[in-house]
């Protein structure tokens, strides 16, 4: 027998929060990729010093992902207790009135689909089963047990943001003065190609519109640094 429960938590009812972290986490390696790219590169069109290119990526990986990582924290800290309170809400509204929110359930399942009577007793069925769950599920889409987790996606956007930046670091240290910059922008439109396919192919979009977009992007953000980099170099010289 199907339990009426499958209705509103299938066997794949994490794929939504699944999907939503992994496309943070692209996003995330794409700001990493695409700010560090351009300190650096504006860096080497100021000098070719090497300490000074570690330096200025070594400041902008760790300055890009502790600001990625506070700004998540605090941005999934402000929804968790947004759900927080609206759960609580629920919580007084079953315990207060649940004729009232056995009505409210029923009319969002007629809406979902279902014929009043079927409705009814769904509603009816799950607020015995679970009553919180239920209705935090079908009025709010909250999972009472699952809130989101600050210190997770603060975790999540400083290791995407820093696996992005290691790539320009690495690049534009590693090799011989000469081949710094071609093998930097080279690895870096590689990657961004890879991050514009991988939040396509996330988002269910078409790839080559999203791979040009990121593509041009970094491009232009370390076309703008080296110029300013060139030139203030120039001058200081």
């Amino acid at each position: 027998m199907t339990d009426e429960t499958d209705v509103f938590e299938p066997h794949h009812k994490d794929l939504g929060s699944r999907l939503n972290w992994l496309r943070a986490g692209v996003l995330g390696a794409n700001d990493g990729i695409v700010s560090t790219a351009g300190l650096v590169v504006g860096v080497a069109g100021a000098t070719g010093s090497r300490t000074a290119l570690v330096t200025a990526g070594l400041a902008g990986l760790l300055a890009g992902s502790l600001s990625m990582a506070a700004g998540e924290y605090v941005s999934v800290s402000t929804q968790r207790d947004s759900e927080k309170a609206a759960v609580e809400l629920e919580k007084w509204e079953l315990r207060e009135q649940p004729a009232a929110e056995l009505t409210e359930l029923t009319q969002l399942l007629v809406r979902s689909g279902l014929t009043p009577d079927v409705a009814g007793e769904a509603a009816r069925q799950l607020t015995e089963r679970d009553a919180l769950r239920a209705h935090a599920s079908v009025e709010l889409g909250i999972d009472p047990d699952r809130l989101a987790n600050p210190w997770h996606a603060a975790r999540a956007s400083f290791v995407a943001f820093t696996v992005g930046a290691l790539l320009p670091l690495l690049a534009i240290t590693l090799p011989p003065q000469s081949w710094r910059l071609p093998v930097t922008v080279v690895s870096v439109l590689v990657a961004l190609a890879c991050t514009g396919w991988g939040s396509a192919r996330l988002g269910a979009a078409p790839a080559g519109p999203a791979v040009l977009r990121t593509m041009a992007g970094g491009a232009l953000a370390m076309g703008v640094t080296y110029l300013v980099g060139h030139l203030l170099g120039t001058a200081g010289g």
